[in-house]
């Protein structure tokens, strides 16, 4: 099962609960502006395009916890985000990803799909985990382009219209 009561934050200040996306597939990211997976935006903005009719939610969670390539405030992330990508799916506050302030989704994601060797740990931004909405998850490397995922996005969403 997905997990429930999670408090989100928008980039905005705007407060919501993670059962609002209960039953869709999710598509949850580490963020950064300054990366050299950056561009990645792009594609992920074109999975939300392409499938959010279909029940995907792409969630960008910035982290400034890998070498602070997330240093801007959030306004200032979503300017970043809106004049380089014109990013529309939902992005969320700064967070922590790993360590003792991990936000609960992150700790959800990370004991339901540990890294290599069983790691637990997310290694460094852009690291993406894909989540059905049996909660079956799979965990992808920050390499990863979005698109790459697309099939098996398509497998795990519902019948098509």
């Amino acid at each position: 099962m997905q997990p429930k009561d999670i408090a989100l934050t928008r980039l905005d200040g705007t407060r919501e609960n993670i059962d609002q996306y209960q039953g869709k597939l999710w598509l949850v990211v580490n963020t950064a502006s300054k990366c050299g997976f950056t561009p990645q935006y792009e594609e992920l903005e074109a999975l939300w395009q392409q499938y959010q009719h279909r029940g995907l939610v792409v969630m960008g969670f910035p982290c400034n916890q890998f070498m602070h390539q997330e240093p801007g405030s959030n306004q200032a992330i979503a300017s970043f985000c809106d004049l380089n990508f014109k990013v529309s799916f939902p992005m969320y506050s700064k967070i922590e990803v790993n360590g003792p302030e991990t936000h609960p989704l992150y700790a959800w994601l990370k004991k339901n799909a540990p890294g290599v060797l069983g790691s637990r740990a997310v290694k460094w931004n852009f690291t993406k985990f894909l989540v059905a909405p049996s909660g079956q998850v799979k965990r992808y490397a920050p390499r990863t382009a979005p698109m790459r995922i697309k099939d098996v996005i398509e497998q795990w969403l519902p019948a098509g219209d």
